[in-house]
């Protein structure tokens, strides 16, 4: 997954604001208690970020 497929995804899900301000404020346990930037920073495909994501939002898995 590239990185502009994974932001959108955000948007769509969160809106764009929020989808911003949970990327950099909001810790993951399942990223080893980055945020999404610091997990994309580390090298974390962005895949992988999504999932965690998912998980910890109770996504839906028509929308993952």
């Amino acid at each position: 997954m590239r990185i502009t497929v994974f932001r959108r995804l955000m948007a769509d899900e969160f809106g764009p604001g929020r989808a911003e301000t949970l990327s950099r404020d909001h810790s993951f346990g399942e990223l080893g208690g980055r945020t999404v930037e610091q997990a994309l920073d580390a090298g974390i495909s962005a895949k992988d970020v999504w999932r965690a994501v998912c998980d910890a939002f109770e996504i839906p898995p028509e929308r993952r």
